[in-house]
């Protein structure tokens, strides 16, 4: 009889167990689908709202606002598990980045802050207008758009490099064109471009750090890893970094 007992108390507990774990997967599920939606949806009516006109920095942002917003759609027909939404949330999240973008590119209320990209931890912000010219192509960044400058970029990493948020003359962490400029000038491209101490004669490495990627360390960024780190590693990696490669779930953009 007590071995009978033993026995229906231990299967009780496992069915007990079993049906609340059974209910918390499904509470996150649902939790994670409903933030995706309102992600998502909320991008979409900013698109809605919003009219590119004639400058070239504010159609730029709102098509890649509205390119994040049609894959954000495909990952959350094809997302079936809480990861798979958080990276449905993230592509909306990136989206709103670049209506925010597009706003301030038009002079208007670039709207409340939005949360943080994972992808962007650690990758800074440029404070100050940079130049360079790498195998014969000049290439321009910089903290506001321009007409030299009309690509924004939310922040993130390329092969593994951090890529601050600002604006750019080329969309230089698509893959297509890293690729084109090849190992050699990608890496003499990058180091150029986001060496902490360019185009500050008299800075040392410290105050060219603090005055080109003074916003990094708010991000929680590692100045030597993170924001201003090793450049020299291998460009051939992953693009994206860590959290890109989890885009391959949805086939990536």
């Amino acid at each position: 009889m007590l071995l009978l007992l033993l026995v229906l108390l231990v299967g009780g507990a496992f069915w007990w167990w079993q049906k609340e774990s059974k209910a918390r997967q499904e509470r996150e599920l649902s939790d994670a689908a409903a933030e995706a939606r309102r992600w998502y949806e909320r991008l979409g009516g900013q698109i809605m709202n919003l009219e590119g006109g004639s400058d070239p920095a504010v159609r730029q942002a709102l098509a890649d606002a509205s390119e994040r917003y049609n894959a954000a759609g495909s990952q959350l027909e094809q997302a079936r598990t809480p990861h798979q939404y958080r990276l449905a949330r993230e592509t909306a999240l990136e989206g709103l980045m670049y209506v925010r973008a597009a706003r301030i590119a038009m002079g208007i209320d670039p709207g409340p802050d939005l949360p943080p990209l994972a992808a962007a931890q650690g990758a800074g912000q440029l404070t100050k207008e940079r130049s360079v010219e790498v195998q014969g192509q000049v290439y321009k960044a910089g903290p506001n758009p321009s007409e030299d400058t009309p690509y924004y970029y939310p922040g993130g990493r390329v092969h593994g490099r951090p890529v601050p948020a600002g604006w750019y003359s080329q969309p230089i962490w698509k893959p297509a064109l890293a690729g084109a400029a090849g190992a050699v000038g990608g890496m003499l491209l990058f180091n150029a471009l986001f060496s902490p101490a360019f185009a500050d004669p008299g800075y040392s490495y410290a105050a060219g750090y603090e005055a080109g990627f003074g916003d990094g360390l708010e991000h929680g960024g590692d100045p030597g890893a993170d924001a201003g780190g090793d450049f020299g590693g291998d460009f051939g990696g992953d693009f994206g970094g860590d959290f890109g490669g989890d885009f391959g779930d949805f086939g990536g953009f």
